[in-house]
């Protein structure tokens, strides 16, 4: 297993990461502990979750994921092993945001993310989180698949400042020790970065946004801050929902897979992500490798990624998703991606 810094800290997380949105949903408790049992045996020792997984996020299932790691830190007593993420939930400002978490008061406000780490910390059995991030920004903004910049006038909106203060109290308190942005904008790492400067305040050590082969709009604003701030990209959905695999090409829908199973995740169904993905597909197999292995290898290899965050709901999956570390793509290979991306460049951003 390869590691890296996160941020500018001595922290080092594995290169791939542990995904668990699917515990609690698709996977049982047990298979949860096999999965992390099983992803500690091969280096890896980053754990990233979230208050609201898991997904689809539900009233009665709200916090399970979190749950199920508690229980397994509780069982083994191996919390000085693993390097644990998890998440706030932020305001509703979206339609598919939920509004269940905390009655709704989900604001990134002091009162609200005092309340989101202490039921985290319950729920996760420990008594400090290594890295905690916001889930999506406190104001309107063009990410889970919206492509235009909403543009609202008079939004009431929690001042990054005063996020950032609060934040500052909890690593202080001891209760968190870095934090994080996720599903974040250039402007809004920007302004994180010079608030921090500004009033002396932590700095954010990374950045959780979506990243693979048919989604490379970080590369677009976002990775310079990686390259000159050292705000790393902890990459998720790095397989599309599993769509680069190919088991959903021509149609196909497995019983057990996630765009089968919910039909909210239409922006992976498009006929520009199946053009995209088909030839993908047709490079891996030209290569003699797994279509899911190149395409995590794909991830691995970017200078910018500080954890590659797979996801697996079988076994088998999550062993053959944890061997892509070990896959090495070619110039030539590489050549051939980025013919295709041109062809199709970011069909599900």
């Amino acid at each position: 297993m390869e590691y890296r810094k996160l941020g500018r800290t001595d922290l080092e997380v594995s290169l791939i990461g542990l995904g668990t949105m699917t515990w609690g949903e698709q996977n049982t408790e047990a298979q949860a502990h096999e999965q992390i049992d099983y992803a500690l045996s091969t280096g890896v020792n980053f754990l990233d979750v979230a208050e609201m997984y898991p997904v689809p996020p539900k009233p009665e299932t709200q916090g399970r994921t979190e749950e199920y790691i508690g229980t397994w830190l509780a069982k083994t007593g191996r919390r000085k092993e693993v390097v644990i993420a998890t998440k706030a939930a932020g305001p509703v400002r979206q339609a598919h945001q939920p509004n269940h978490i905390r009655g709704g008061e989900t604001n990134h406000n002091r009162a609200s993310l005092f309340a989101a780490v202490d039921g985290s910390l319950k729920r996760l059995q420990t008594d400090y989180i290594d890295l905690y991030q916001l889930h999506w920004p406190d104001r309107s903004t063009n990410t889970f698949g919206r492509l235009a910049y909403p543009w609202i006038d008079g939004e009431e909106t929690v001042a990054i400042d005063e996020t950032l203060s609060a934040l500052a109290e909890l690593v202080k308190s001891g209760k968190i020790r870095h934090i994080g942005v996720s599903n974040e904008t250039p402007w809004g790492v920007a302004q994180f970065l010079a608030a921090a400067e500004k009033h002396n305040l932590p700095r954010i050590v990374s950045i959780q946004n979506p990243y693979s082969l048919v989604n490379r709009t970080f590369e677009i604003g976002l990775s310079e801050f990686s390259h000159r701030e050292h705000v790393g990209l902890l990459a998720y959905s790095p397989m599309a929902f599993g769509t680069l695999s190919g088991k959903y090409l021509n149609g196909q829908r497995p019983a057990e897979g996630r765009i089968t199973l919910y039909q909210r995740f239409t922006r992976y169904t498009k006929p520009e992500v199946e053009a995209a993905v088909t030839g993908y597909v047709e490079i891996a197999r030209k290569y003699g490798l797994s279509p899911a292995q190149m395409s995590l290898a794909f991830v691995n290899s970017r200078p910018f990624v500080t954890s590659n965050l797979i996801g697996a709901t079988t076994m088998a999956q999550l062993k053959e998703n944890i061997e892509s570390v070990n896959v090495t793509l070619g110039a030539e290979i590489l050549t051939e991606i980025e013919a295709v991306h041109n062809r199709q460049p970011n069909p599900a951003p």
